[in-house]
């Protein structure tokens, strides 16, 4: 496996439609946390996290199918159930313990539902969620993922506007303050979309995101009992403040926790406060 593109680190050979990329941690005793990514997204993500989190375990950021450095495989299993089962096999296949799962939007989304299919097994291995921004409810649907519907205007739009144009309207639309929006960021979102088989794959992921807009992760939310934070920016406008609190109220472990001056992405907007709140719950919630 090629090392990623995103974040440095030794690629994993997994067998899956996944790019797996470990980066080295000190602490080999510690936990091992399995970060995944929003929407469009990639491992590039956690760049700001990652040398915080090495300290306290082993760090696997992953590419999901479809997007980043990941397989783009021209099937139609990218609906986030399928996704959260390629997680869970990547678990498993890697014989991991004491797995705290971090997921950013729809990487939250995957990693929920990979911890109600975990939910009640004497031997799981996730011990705690974080959950970031993380679409659960009924919603209004991104322009984006509505536009996934239709794939000749999407390669169209893609095409006259071109990827880094798009990905910085795209990324300046979901940010408290537009200035955070670098060219670097641009550059490293952008790069899948400049191949068919990249815009393809994040096509096919939009398309299964759809019709019912996540509505299906909100079952049996109270199977998942373990300590779960969740983390929103106050400006949020793509998953608004109120799905966090719903989730803080229905989740048996719950914690909500804000994040000022910040939108929909708290780890690439505001990356020191946001591990701060994350650090604090990792604390907390040691074994």
């Amino acid at each position: 496996m090629r090392p990623s593109p995103y974040i440095d680190g030794q690629p994993l050979e997994v067998d899956l439609p996944l790019h797996v990329t470990e980066v080295s941690g000190a602490n080999d005793r510690g936990p091992t946390f399995v970060m995944l990514h929003g929407f469009g997204g990639s491992s590039y993500t956690w760049r700001s996290w990652v040398e915080r989190l090495t300290p306290l375990g082993r760090v696997l950021c992953v590419d999901y199918k479809g997007f980043g450095a990941a397989p783009k495989p021209a099937d139609d299993r990218y609906a986030p159930e399928d996704q959260a089962n390629l997680i869970l096999e990547l678990m498993d296949r890697l014989r991991l313990e004491r797995v705290t799962l971090i997921g950013h939007s729809l990487g939250g989304s995957i990693a929920l539902l990979a911890c109600q299919a975990l939910a009640g097994h004497p031997n799981s291995p996730a011990e705690r969620l974080v959950m970031i921004a993380s679409p659960v409810y009924r919603q209004r649907v991104p322009p984006l993922v509505s536009l996934s519907k239709r794939p000749l205007l999407s390669h169209a739009l893609v095409r006259t506007v071109g990827p880094r144009r798009l990905v910085r309207s795209i990324l300046r639309s979901v940010v408290h303050d537009d200035c955070v929006v670098s060219e670097a960021q641009v550059s490293a979102y952008a790069r899948p979309l400049r191949s068919r088989e990249g815009l393809e794959g994040a096509l096919r992921a939009g398309r299964h995101l759809l019709p019912s807009n996540l509505a299906h992760v909100g079952e049996r939310i109270r199977d998942v009992t373990i300590p779960t934070l969740l983390m929103w920016g106050v400006g949020d406008h793509v998953v608004p403040g109120w799905v966090g609190e719903r989730l803080a109220a229905e989740l048996p472990d719950g914690h909500l926790v804000i994040v000022p001056r910040c939108g929909h992405i708290p780890p690439e907007e505001r990356p020191g406060a946001s591990f701060d709140l994350l650090e604090t719950f990792l604390e907390r919630t040691a074994g």
